[in-house]
């Protein structure tokens, strides 16, 4: 892309909490931010991106061009890179995948858009695939309720992406959306039972006045921990009707979005020293 088009998305999507207009509205895309190999400044380019479990997956097409792009050269002589993706900041270490790794995801890639293949064909190069794997940097900076609202809205975020994806879906679904799903369904499971674990009983040791808010918030918690059981599912049974998964990823989304604003309303307050 152009460097005065990247800007424009780059500022956009600042502005905008990962949201932007034109010919990438609506796609999942972040902002990846490399060191330079050679003049060791900091370089922002939009990406594309595949989820795939705790990491993230890009792929170095430089939209079909016979050279690698910069931002790889970059991360190959200096891996750690930032990742933005809307909703958080955070370090990744890069690693180049190979073999049959490498294959197999960019084969999964093209299933979700042909458009990677064409890219291949035209650059007369194997597309590097890269993997972002977060680096863990402590706590999240800022109150407490504001990284709670950040992490639920990412929450939301994908929710919506899946339910487009899941429309999108021909008379089968592609095995990039069932990754996308099991994703979401795996960031749930872990944040609901460090909530359960960790968070509620601090906060209601403190504040014995809302037990009936956490007894809710609990039961909330059982109750979208069942409709993931049922997404998870159908997930494992073989062939899914697109259709079918739309009306449980709708019923998860109706669930999960009233207990996020419920959660919100009584623990956003507590956790920023209201």
């Amino acid at each position: 892309m152009p460097m005065d088009f990247n800007q424009q998305i780059i500022d956009e999507f600042r502005a905008n909490k990962g949201q932007v207009g034109g010919p990438f509205e609506g796609a999942r895309l972040l902002l990846l931010t490399t060191v330079g190999a050679k003049t060791g400044a900091r370089h922002t380019t939009p990406l594309g991106y595949l989820p795939d479990g705790d990491r993230i997956l890009v792929i170095a097409s430089a939209g079909g061009s016979p050279a690698h792009p910069a931002w790889y050269h970059n991360l190959r002589a200096n891996p750690q890179v930032t990742v933005e993706d809307g909703v958080f900041t955070y370090q990744a270490k890069a690693v180049v995948l190979e073999g049959e790794e490498r294959d197999r995801l960019f084969a999964r890639a093209v299933e979700a858009d042909p458009g990677w293949a064409a890219y291949e064909t035209r650059s007369g190069r194997v597309l590097p695939v890269v993997a972002l794997i977060p680096i863990d940097n402590g706590p999240p900076a800022g109150p407490m309720g504001d990284a709670l609202k950040r992490l639920h809205d990412a929450f939301r975020r994908e929710l919506a992406l899946i339910r487009r994806e899941v429309a999108a879906s021909g008379p089968r679904l592609g095995a990039q959306v069932r990754v996308n799903c099991l994703t979401l369904c795996q960031g749930l499971h872990v944040h609901h039972e460090r909530e359960d674990g960790f968070m509620f009983p601090a906060l209601e040791g403190r504040h014995p006045e809302l037990a009936a808010a956490f007894e809710r918030l609990r039961a909330e918690h059982a109750v979208v921990q069942e409709l993931l059981g049922r997404l998870q599912e159908l997930l494992a049974a073989g062939d899914v009707a697109p259709e079918a998964l739309s009306i449980e990823v709708n019923r998860l989304t109706a669930e999960l979005e009233a207990h996020l604003d419920y959660e919100e309303e009584q623990l956003v307050p507590l956790l920023n020293g209201a």
